[in-house]
């Protein structure tokens, strides 16, 4: 299992070898926990960040897909049932379509998002979580927990509205055309219901990021940056570039 006494994120040179370093990684734990356990249970985030850790974790060998039990951090609500950007298809089409899967647990709004979200934490409750694979928003949030969050939070999954800077994010990373196309309002899983996993992977590729990851590695713990509370988990993982690293004073800042 990863872990480091001392803090330091990896930097590499391009989004890609990010990627292929945090696949490996990954590939890494998974094959570990399999070799000692019956079944993994993951949850992915669904962003452009995460596309060159996807590719290559879908192209590494020697993993049980089988064995592996999916989930995903948040999906908007108010967008059409096949609205591209939707987060469960876009994971369909980076991930859960191209490898066999043995559960794949989509996070489903339909007309009542608060029983989604009591239904989902539900499933997600039935046994540890192993992996979380994320991001960092250009605010700071974890999956759909803007700023200023609870890094306390009772819930597992709730219903949130998503502030300026989440939504122009999905403008910037174009998946969207105009920020009034944006949703408003979304799932997520809580940063408690995050943290709760037992190894975390985080991939934060690209120069809009660099603020947001100053504040992770160098800012205090608390929820005006809901990402620094990565640092108080015992098993994460940071994956940088060149870019979104430019801003550190220095790189290994962090516990």
């Amino acid at each position: 299992m990863l872990n480091r006494s001392e803090f330091a994120p990896v930097v590499s040179e391009s989004r890609r070898d990010l990627g292929s370093r945090a696949a490996a990684d990954i590939a890494a734990e998974m094959r570990a926990r399999l070799s000692s356990q019956a079944k993994v249970r993951m949850i992915f985030a669904a962003a452009p960040s995460q596309s060159e850790m996807l590719a290559a974790l879908v192209a590494a060998p020697e993993i049980e897909w089988g064995r592996v039990t999916a989930f995903h951090m948040d999906e908007y609500l108010g967008l059409a049932e096949y609205a591209p950007q939707r987060f469960g298809l876009w994971l369909r089409r980076n991930l859960f379509d191209r490898v066999t899967l043995g559960e794949v647990n989509l996070l489903e709004p339909g007309d009542d998002p608060e029983a989604a979200a009591e239904g989902y934490a539900a499933k997600l409750g039935e046994a540890p979580i192993d992996i979380v694979c994320c991001g960092i928003g250009t605010n700071g949030h974890l999956a759909f927990n803007d700023p200023p969050a609870d890094l306390n939070d009772p819930k597992a999954v709730k219903v949130v509205a998503l502030d300026a800077a989440c939504r122009q994010q999905q403008v910037d990373d174009k998946c969207f055309a105009a920020f009034d196309e944006v949703p408003t309002h979304a799932l997520t899983l809580t940063v408690p219901r995050l943290m709760a996993a037992e190894s975390i992977f985080c991939c934060v590729p690209g120069p809009l990021k660099r603020e947001a990851v100053r504040r992770t590695l160098e800012g205090p713990i608390n929820g005006t940056c809901p990402a620094s509370a990565l640092r108080m988990h015992p098993h994460w993982n940071l994956y940088l570039d060149i870019e979104s690293a430019s801003w550190l004073s220095r790189v290994g800042s962090a516990r």
